[in-house]
């Protein structure tokens, strides 16, 4: 019988130690939470609902080349994972311009970059996520340089490979959020999780309505309603990806 012991509890996730010391039960749960928790709320079912995305993206990454944290799914909420450790870094990916971005360059939301925008954020909640400068990356000694170019890269091959893949559920990969860690033999590999939590996704048959194009978490922060809705649509269609390609 496994024997599990509480590790780390955030805001979407708790993790578990394990009988394996290289293995951790991430366990997803229902809360939400925005503007750096300011926000906090329920969405039914969505620690299910992500666990179960986060999985078939990360099985599909795999086949793709890209490494990632992933094992399997011991309950439909719960994974089982590599245990890493993980870089205090947030790797924003962006391929059409929203959110922060907007806030803070004043480009229209909706405005398609014209290539995609890689940038890191300081993991640190007390301090707001902070953006970093490159130096800034390395005065806090964050990354090396050669882990950031590599980090860099696989994000790049990552957007490159779930825009085509969102493409074929309908759904506009705007932009999303990746985190990556180290294991034992001090590899980069690719964590957390890839959701409607941690991307922007909007319906393409929808695209021009600003409100009902929204399939991601952005429902909950603006309170546009049908949250559990769209956080399903986006499951269905995900699966429906899945399955036509085998």
């Amino acid at each position: 019988m496994s024997v599990y012991s509480k590790l780390y509890e955030g805001k979407a996730k708790i993790l578990y130690t394990t009988d394996e010391p290289e293995i951790l039960l991430a366990d997803f749960k229902d809360d939400a939470t925005a503007f750096n928790a300011q926000k906090r709320g329920n969405i039914l079912g969505k620690g299910l609902i992500n666990c179960s995305i986060s999985s078939k993206l990360f099985q599909q990454l795999e086949v793709h080349g890209i490494k990632t944290h992933y094992i399997d799914n011991p309950a439909p909420h719960q994974m089982r994972v590599i245990a890493l450790r993980i870089l205090p870094l947030e790797v924003v990916i962006r391929n059409i311009a929203a959110g922060s971005l907007c806030q803070q360059t004043g480009l229209p939301v909706g405005t398609v970059l014209k290539q995609p925008l890689v940038e890191f954020y300081y993991k640190n909640d007390q301090l707001g996520d902070p953006l970093l400068t490159s130096d800034r990356l390395y005065l806090l000694e964050l990354a090396t340089p050669e882990q950031v170019d590599t980090i860099t890269h696989l994000a790049i091959e990552i957007n490159d490979f779930l825009r085509g893949f969102f493409q074929r559920c309908s759904i506009t990969l705007v932009d999303f959020k990746l985190e990556f860690g180290l294991d034992s033999q001090q590899q980069l590999i690719l964590a957390d999780e890839i959701s409607p939590d941690t991307c922007r996704l909007w319906d393409s048959d929808a695209i021009s309505d600003p409100d009902s194009r929204v399939l991601d978490k952005d429902r909950f922060r603006k309170d546009l309603g049908n949250v559990e809705h769209a956080y399903q649509e986006v499951l269905q269609r995900v699966l429906k990806a899945v399955e036509s390609n085998k």
